[in-house]
């Protein structure tokens, strides 16, 4: 029965015909999200009592119109905001339990409790009911298998945390193997040798080491999808581990909030239209950035309505070649909190500098930077680490990026900043990669 509900969400989410133009795709999301507000006014404490004043907007399908709450609000409210009756206290007890133990298969009333990374600052909880897991697996498999669901394949899944939820995507075609970032290096090596997955899901900074592993010869692998998440994939990574793999890298953006967006057959990423709606809140319309604020019509257990985020998101500017109508999507910048910030020259009001134009500028320095990380800390100081191809030519490249960032700064109006160097240190760990960081305290 369980592998039959997976059956029907992949078959209703990869051949659904009725979502061809976006009038199409506003009816589909208005009539699920009617549906949708019916069961959330009823059984949720906290929205029932949030809309009460709003009642004409939710009626009149004025979802834009609708408060918006954010990780802390919905974290202060845990309690009253999901619909299972669990505690904050009983889930966190529940998640740093299992992350303690590394064993990630004990639910609450059946209901699989999960911990997001906490990169901004506080760390958040996620519930998800067995009958949302069957639906997220059909999902998945149908925006991500290379082939048919009938077909077998071998996923090999490097994260932070296993979870029910990813388990629930096995069955007899379809092996799933969690590979704990927390383990050795030759312990993946074997693994991954004993595998040989068809399929390799992993953070870009571990995707890298794989494909670093595959170019010396340390493993003997040939999947046939690679898929990148958790982390901004930037595009010197995806350059290089396209080289490597020889095929298109892919994507999976998700997240506490929601399975949120996954690349298309021309690789371009493309939010789940289908499963959440997506309101913009620009911060530089001119260049497409904007910070996302999503309803998602099909999670009942912790409903997510008019939710902002804290990433910044870049919309392509052309339609995608593909067709869909989903909204698609240049890249992913980076959180809100990574932000650089600039002193004006001839007033005293913060610039902001956006993480697209901290890469730019590094990748526009040299071609020998094979990898890179840019952090500003609180003092306004830039820490610029580099690893290079030839460490002889380490002077000029660093004198090169230099160069860059001061005209950034310059053409941006700020006040000349202080670099500094140093070694580049970063490995793949637990703790999510961002090779833009501003260090807030």
């Amino acid at each position: 029965m369980n592998n039959l509900k997976i059956l029907q969400k992949y078959i209703e989410t990869k051949y659904r015909t009725g979502l061809k133009t976006e009038e199409q795709l506003r009816n589909f999301q208005n009539a699920r999200i009617t549906k949708h507000m019916q069961f959330v006014l009823q059984h949720s404490v906290f929205y029932k009592n949030m809309y009460q004043p709003y009642m004409n907007e939710v009626s009149s399908q004025q979802w834009e119109q609708l408060p918006i709450i954010d990780k802390k609000i919905m974290m202060e409210h845990f309690d009253s905001l999901n619909t299972a009756g669990i505690t904050k206290e009983q889930a966190f007890q529940v998640a740093f339990e299992a992350e303690r133990t590394r064993n990630f298969s004990p639910t609450i009333h059946n209901i699989t409790i999960g911990l997001s990374s906490g990169t901004s600052g506080n760390r958040g909880l996620f519930l998800v009911s067995e009958e949302e897991r069957y639906l997220w697996a059909g999902s998945i498999l149908a925006k991500v298998l290379p082939s048919s669901i009938l077909k077998k394949q071998k996923i090999a899944f490097f994260l932070r945390a296993n979870s029910n939820l990813y388990e629930t995507t096995k069955n007899k075609r379809i092996s799933f193997h969690f590979f704990d970032l927390l383990d050795y290096f030759e312990t993946h090596i074997k693994r991954l040798n004993e595998i040989r997955p068809t399929i390799v899901i992993a953070p870009p900074s571990m995707l890298r080491k794989i494909a670093e592993w595959k170019e010396e010869g340390h493993i003997h692998i040939a999947p046939k999808k690679v898929i990148s998440v958790a982390e901004v994939l930037e595009d010197l990574d995806k350059e290089y581990m396209q080289s490597v793999f020889g095929q298109v890298v892919h994507q999976i953006y998700q997240c506490t909030e929601g399975f949120l967006a996954t690349t298309c057959k021309q690789g371009t990423l493309h939010m789940n239209e289908d499963l959440v709606y997506i309101d913009k809140e620009y911060v530089d319309k001119g260049r497409g950035i904007f910070i996302p604020i999503i309803t998602d019509f099909s999670r009942k257990t912790q409903p997510i309505i008019r939710y902002r985020l804290n990433d910044l998101l870049i919309e392509k500017k052309q339609p995608c070649s593909c067709g869909s109508p989903f909204l698609a999507l240049e890249r992913i910048d980076g959180r809100c909190d990574d932000v650089f910030i600039g002193r004006g020259k001839t007033t005293t009001k913060e610039i902001s500098l956006f993480p697209d134009f901290i890469r730019r500028a590094v990748m526009l320095a040299a071609v020998d930077i094979e990898e890179f990380k840019v952090i500003q800390h609180p003092n306004l100081f830039i820490e610029v680490k580099l690893k290079i191809k030839r460490d002889e030519n380490r002077s000029s490249i660093e004198n090169a990026v230099g160069k860059e960032l001061y005209r950034l700064w310059r053409d941006a109006g700020c006040e000349r900043p202080t670099i500094f160097y140093s070694e580049y240190d970063i490995l793949p760990s637990e703790k999510k990669l961002k090779r833009i960081e501003r260090i807030l305290s």
